[in-house]
């Protein structure tokens, strides 16, 4: 009987422990993936002005585009991989997230990763259609 309730209790811990930790794990891939996007998004605003200015062309400026998203990755505190071009900034962040239970069966981390782009764009191309089906931002009010 002893041992049955041993199993049983590692079967639970077990359970419990997939469930808290992959919800943490989903939560630091979330949070990365944000991250990764949000860095796309500030590397981005690196424009060629003389190159806009002169034939209307809209494209970055890679080097400050890498540069401009490695320091947004810096100020949050984390690291990634950074690839600029012409016209497309590409973030990915690598991280891992301790676990809480899982750590008492011998996994002490789980990695998680996330991706984003961006590339530069001039103005708002089109209307979403939940606003143009509204009458306006505060729903007609």
């Amino acid at each position: 009987m002893s041992a049955f309730l041993v199993v049983l209790v590692l079967g639970l811990m077990a359970l419990a422990g997939l469930g808290l930790d992959g919800g943490l794990a989903l939560a630091a891939k979330v949070r990365a993936t944000g991250q990764a996007e949000s860095a796309a998004r500030a590397g981005a605003q690196a424009i060629d002005l003389a190159a806009y200015r002169a034939t209307g062309a809209l494209r970055l400026v890679p080097a400050e585009a890498d540069g401009l998203a490695r320091r947004y990755l810096a100020g949050v505190g984390v690291t990634g991989m950074v690839t600029a071009t012409a016209d497309t900034v590409t973030v990915t962040v690598t991280t891992s997230q301790r676990t809480q239970l899982l750590s008492l069966i011998g996994i002490p981390s789980i990695g998680a990763h996330g991706s984003g782009s961006a590339h530069p764009q001039r103005g708002v191309t089109e209307v979403s259609r939940e606003f143009a089906n509204s009458e306006g931002p505060t729903g007609g009010n």
